[in-house]
């Protein structure tokens, strides 16, 4: 099987005041193949956090079905085996930080998966090299910076060894630096390792370099595609409320003005690259 996560006709809600109920996913189909690199964007509220949720049973649908390499997460027998196959990182590394010592603290997940002793440090190491934090292996987490605790909460995650890390707004609560290093361990985990990466966000410029982006608006898949697919789109993207990278925002008012220039492109390079182009015309 080529898939590690399926959604079908994916519907959750919940109850609100006046025992009405609020929509929040309205019928998701979404195939995750193993390997790839997946950005899901959304503004606050469209439900791209409640969907990442439904990716390791955390949330169980309201209606539809969620299949994790082919196990419904609806089996609360198989949750142990999901889990297993599916690990979670949240928008505040406090919350995920158990120990008072980073290697203890990557330790705690393969401990409690009953691995063996030896096995759990040979784990524990080679996590926290991948995340580039063996260094701080004896150091307390409170001392670390922000991207370092997350790079730490990721190692803690990489140590259990899932098919599949889904990161929820992972650099939400960071300084650009802090952003910059955790998207560089994420990025290395999916070209080094072959780790399928689900990455919540709802920065632009953290879905240029997946393999996929797809835009989550008021519990509908509004887009799904590539990244220079879906940042062409400007205008669909500025109706929903969400921006573009800003070289392809610039590339896309350059043309609006009259000037014969792509509107796809994703880096400065690139941007670089189309604006000699014109000055050479």
């Amino acid at each position: 099987m080529n898939e590690i996560i399926k959604t079908e006709n994916l519907v959750f809600q919940y109850e609100g005041e006046n025992n009405s109920d609020i929509m929040v996913l309205n019928g998701i189909n979404i195939h995750i193949k193993k390997g790839e690199f997946v950005a899901v964007l959304g503004h606050n509220g469209s439900g791209k956090s409640t969907l990442a949720k439904h990716f390791n049973a955390i949330l169980l649908p309201t209606k539809g079905n969620v299949c994790v390499d082919g196990i419904n997460t609806r089996h609360e027998e198989k949750l142990f085996d999901i889990r297993q196959k599916v690990g979670m990182v949240f928008q505040n590394p406090d919350n995920q930080i158990v120990a008072t010592i980073v290697e203890e603290d990557v330790a705690f997940g393969p401990e409690n998966l009953g691995v063996e002793p030896s096995e759990i440090r040979k784990r524990v190491d080679e996590a926290l090299e991948s995340v580039d934090m063996y260094e701080y292996r004896r150091h307390a987490p409170h001392q670390l910076s922000g991207g370092q605790k997350q790079r730490v909460a990721i190692a803690g995650v990489v140590a259990m060894r899932p098919d599949c890390i889904v990161l929820d707004e992972p650099t939400a609560m960071l300084d650009p630096r802090g952003r910059k290093e955790v998207l560089k361990t994420i990025k290395e985990l999916n070209d080094t390792y072959g780790t399928t990466v689900v990455l919540i966000t709802h920065y632009m410029d953290e879905a240029v370099n997946a393999d996929r982006v797809i835009v989550i608006d008021s519990g509908d898949i509004l887009l799904d595609g590539t990244p220079k697919d879906v940042f062409c789109q400007v205008k669909v993207l500025k109706d929903a409320g969400l921006d573009v990278p800003q070289v392809t925002e610039l590339a896309y008012e350059l043309r609006k003005c009259g000037l014969n220039i792509n509107v796809d492109v994703l880096t400065e390079d690139e941007c670089v690259e189309e604006l000699t182009k014109l000055l050479e015309e």
